[in-house]
């Protein structure tokens, strides 16, 4: 069974810090590019970064790029999210999901269950 389990989501104040971590079982985890994305109150499902299975290049939307770092670590099938300089606009449920490595396009095959992240002016 493939399980994603996001952790590390919670209360932190503007200007604050958090990692995310995404722990991963039950898929060849080198195998799959990694996502972040998160969900605010009343607004579709954003894009925020992926890792790439191979090359491990990362890209950003425009939104985060300069406050958030994503990076994995294979050996711990995990991927992390570190997120700086945060805001109240931050605020959403965040969510890690894997794409096989031979799909193409925006489909990912599997979605944790996401972790709130709320920041306070």
């Amino acid at each position: 069974q493939v399980q994603l389990v996001e952790s590390g989501g919670g209360l932190v104040q503007a200007g604050g810090s958090l990692r995310l971590s995404c722990a991963t079982s039950g898929l060849i985890f080198s195998r799959y590019t990694m996502g972040w994305f998160r969900q605010a109150p009343g607004k579709e499902r954003e894009f925020l970064s992926r890792i790439i299975w191979s090359s491990g290049s990362t890209y950003y939307a425009d939104s985060v790029k300069g406050r958030f770092t994503i990076s994995r670590d294979n050996a711990k099938n995990t991927v992390y999210l570190q997120m700086n300089s945060l805001a109240p606009e931050d605020t959403a449920v965040y969510y890690c999901a894997a794409q096989w490595w031979a799909s193409s396009g925006s489909d990912y095959a599997y979605w944790g269950q996401g972790t709130r992240v709320t920041v306070s002016s």
